[in-house]
């Protein structure tokens, strides 16, 4: 099993990268042998969209399309074309993802979607690769309790969308992780923990 782990965090070593490394041990206790690789996406070069549209016109036969930007992103491609899963975690700010996830998401939408024919709306994007995969969601924010979520998160909306029209992957499960400047991380760790033996067995 090859699972990607992405993280859209600022901040090397808090929150979500200790959520994310928590799931990946529920992982690990059910799965020793997964093939994990993690991303931390404010350490690659990851450019801006410029909106060119060279990677919809790809042929929808192709299980991924091409970026004209030589960045990063390449190689990012090809590991989310060869996982079996995925674990997103990123923080929210101003009720949304972090600029660089937003990027990151952009930069994907196309070259691991195509235009659709689905009603209501034709060509929306529809998953080029045929093969199901499954998803982890891990969101945090200092200051709102999870009580409160549904009033100032955008976050899980976008990933769902983006999971279920452009990777073809199923959100398994998902921990908003709130109000951590009050109350801290250790109420969520447990929870990331069966995130990560979750994903093994959906």
């Amino acid at each position: 099993m090859k699972i990607l782990a992405i993280s859209g965090t600022y901040r090397k070593g808090k929150t979500i990268d200790t959520l994310i490394d928590n799931v990946i041990q529920g992982v690990k206790e059910v799965k020793p042998d997964a093939e994990i690789t993690s991303i931390r996406l404010i350490e690659k070069e990851i450019r801006y969209c410029t909106n060119c549209m060279a990677c919809k016109k790809v042929p929808p036969e192709e299980e991924i399309s091409r970026c004209v930007i030589d960045d990063d992103m390449t190689e990012i491609y090809s590991l989310m074309h060869e996982s079996d899963a995925y674990i997103f975690g990123c923080p929210i700010n101003i009720g949304d993802v972090t600029a660089v996830m937003k990027t990151f998401l952009e930069r994907t939408a196309w070259v691991m979607g195509k235009p659709g024919d689905t009603f209501p709306i034709k060509g929306c994007p529809v998953p080029r690769n045929p093969r199901k995969k499954k998803a982890v969601l891990l969101l945090s924010t200092g200051n709102v309790p999870p009580l409160f979520r549904e009033f100032c998160d955008n976050a899980t909306p976008m990933f769902k969308s983006m999971c279920e029209c452009c990777i073809n992957a199923k959100i398994v499960g998902d921990l908003y992780a709130g109000a951590i400047s009050t109350q801290g991380l250790d109420p969520y760790i447990p929870q990331a923990i069966q995130l990560g033996k979750k994903l093994t067995k959906e």
